[in-house]
């Protein structure tokens, strides 16, 4: 099948299975004129790559549990511990994203928005950047 034919199939975009066959991800095999030409089988693991993704693993981890799928003899504990991995890094992000909505959310509410020219949001971006800006001692 086509590259057409396999992005339908799969669920991404032509140009996703093309970055995903620059990578090595998938290998399709080449027609006498250069066309990509893609098996079931083909289908079946960018449908796999574009699962792992849309659940945010990485590149890296995407190819691991690539080749963990394809390996019958492969320990679950390998899957376990790159899944594992991964979701602390959700979580550390969640912890993250969480901590600046909380400051953000205390700076909106101090800002009046009104037309006077003061504004906090504005003087804790300016002493963050200063403090940043001085040297550790």
């Amino acid at each position: 099948m086509n590259i057409g034919d396999v992005a339908i199939l799969s669920g991404l975009p032509a140009k996703t299975i093309r970055y995903y066959e620059d990578i090595g991800l998938v290998k399709p095999l080449r027609s006498s004129n250069g066309y990509r030409t893609f098996c079931e089988g083909d289908a079946h693991r960018l449908a796999f790559l574009g699962r792992a993704r849309a659940l945010g693993f990485s590149i890296e981890d995407c190819r691991s549990l690539l080749a963990l799928y394809g390996d019958d003899k492969r320990a679950s504990a390998e899957v376990k511990e790159i899944a594992e991995q991964h979701l602390k890094r959700i979580d550390n992000k969640i912890a993250e994203l969480t901590e600046m909505r909380v400051t953000l959310s205390l700076l909106v509410d101090a800002c009046t928005g009104d037309h006077r020219p003061d504004c906090p949001i504005l003087a804790d971006l300016a002493m963050k950047q200063s403090d940043e800006e001085q040297p550790n001692q």
